[in-house]
């Protein structure tokens, strides 16, 4: 018995790792308190990963309100945020932290 649970515990990750590998990966980088690339194309209608990479000395809050999402991006580090399906369009975010110069967008088509 315990043998046939082993067994079906490790077809049941196996299939969270094929399915987490499906995923597609986007990333920004956050440097000089700016977005680069300062607008990010990302296919419409599918869930997806973007890496939010703050190469800056300070926090940054990567938000909008466009797509309700808002994660603190520790200085030197990367953050993971799961996004989609999102219809095509142009979707607006920020550093809320340097909002005069931390602007971009994702153009979703």
């Amino acid at each position: 018995m315990m043998r046939e649970f082993f067994i079906a515990a490790c077809l049941m990750f196996a299939g969270f790792s094929a399915h987490a590998g499906e995923v597609p990966e986007y990333r920004l980088v956050i440097s000089n308190h700016r977005y680069q690339p300062a607008e990010l194309k990302v296919p419409a209608g599918i869930k997806f990963k973007l890496v939010v990479e703050n190469r800056d000395a300070s926090p940054e809050e990567f938000e909008s309100t466009e797509f309700n999402r808002e994660k603190i991006v520790m200085p030197n580090s990367s953050a993971h945020i799961y996004m989609g399906p999102l219809a095509a369009g142009h979707y607006k975010f920020f550093g809320d932290f340097h909002q005069d110069t931390a602007q971009g967008a994702l153009l979703v088509e």
